[in-house]
């Protein structure tokens, strides 16, 4: 696996962060077209559930995101669930989702297509 960049190792440690300082299963963390990053953890409510990277991708549009540059989500899972992706591809076609686990480290990436 080759080396992350400076921009995607943020994006992890934001995604890390987020789940750590809420002790929630997953941390996401997406960087929008214009660098703008946006971090968020699962959200389990009785009325309203969204995974880390839905929330992530959410607060992006929110706030006027038109497309994603990247995405990553920690997790103690081995992949991504099919909604999730489904939520960043409809924001960012061409956005790899980086996959990391707990520990930040890197899992794999999936690449758009």
């Amino acid at each position: 696996m080759s080396e992350l960049s400076a921009e995607d190792s943020k994006i992890i440690t934001l995604a890390r962060s987020a789940r750590a300082r809420t002790g929630a299963a997953e941390g996401a963390a997406v960087r929008d077209d214009t660098g703008r990053t946006y971090a968020a953890c699962t959200v389990d409510l009785p009325s309203l559930k969204l995974s880390a990277l839905q929330a992530a991708v959410a607060m992006a549009v929110s706030s006027g995101a038109d497309d994603l540059e990247a995405a990553a989500v920690v997790t103690a899972e081995d992949a991504v669930r099919d909604a999730d992706l489904a939520a960043v591809r409809d924001l960012g076609a061409k956005a790899p989702v980086l996959v990391a686990a707990p520990d930040g480290t890197l899992r794999t990436t999936v690449q758009p297509g």
